[in-house]
């Protein structure tokens, strides 16, 4: 594991985050908080680096 990845603490598969995304849009009723906001742009950022491996990873 890269020291780039473990930064990002537990490693999560982009499938994972993307329940995660999706869940807290459902839990929202589609209206984010301040704090909601936060956790979703930390999720995404999280979801586009699991993405990224995936891709080198298949590379």
């Amino acid at each position: 594991m890269s020291p780039d990845s473990m930064a990002l603490g537990s490693v999560r598969s982009a499938a994972e985050l993307n329940e995660q995304i999706r869940a807290l849009w459902l839990r929202s009723g589609g209206s984010l908080t301040a704090q909601e906001r936060e956790e979703y742009e930390l999720l995404v950022v999280k979801w586009a680096a699991a993405i990224r491996r995936g891709v080198i990873e298949a590379a």
